[in-house]
């Protein structure tokens, strides 16, 4: 043990470790600031199968605007994420509306399991609406959710055997 030497690093006397380094790093961040680089947040429109465009999309109904998700990171080409949204309670506010659309197409029986045929159905229904519309049809769905959405409710109210129906206002979230 006593036989292996550690090597020993001499420095000048007056200089500080590491000197050098500084200086030469200093000469490279001198050199990165005279390059401009250009961005641009132009990147490529995303089109609902390619053909319609989530920019335009407005939620008219305020209470809605953060239940319906279409615009931003929840535009997709396509309504098939498999995004895992029933996982945590509310993150399935964030699953684009279209397909929550083609997941509500899959729930009796003999469809049950089937998203392409969903998709496909969803697919053909918008073109359909555009058709006879000449809107976007994202649009005429967002509109569609909002008017269709129930605003009250009825609960049980009272014990001891005595029922009664009380009208309560309904949350966001459940319309």
């Amino acid at each position: 043990m006593a036989d292996v030497e550690e090597p020993v690093e001499q420095y000048e006397e007056g200089a500080e470790v590491g000197e050098e380094e500084y200086a030469e790093g200093e000469e490279i961040l001198e050199e990165e600031e005279e390059v401009e680089y250009e961005v641009s947040n132009a990147g490529p429109e995303v089109k609902l199968f390619g053909k319609w465009s989530f920019d335009e999309i407005e939620v008219r109904d305020i209470s809605l605007v953060d239940y319906i998700a279409c615009k931003g990171d929840h535009a997709t080409y396509l309504p098939h994420t498999a995004g895992r949204y029933q996982k945590k309670r509310f993150r399935k506010a964030s699953c684009p509306i279209v397909e929550r659309l083609a997941c509500c197409l899959m729930r009796k029986g003999r469809n049950a399991g089937k998203k392409l045929m969903a998709v496909r159905i969803v697919q053909h229904t918008l073109e359909i609406i555009h058709l006879l519309t000449d809107q976007n049809p994202i649009q005429v769905v967002v509109d569609a959710i909002i008017n269709s959405g129930p605003r009250e409710d009825s609960t049980r109210v009272g014990g001891a055997g005595v029922v009664r129906r009380q009208a309560v206002d309904m949350s966001p979230f459940r319309r």
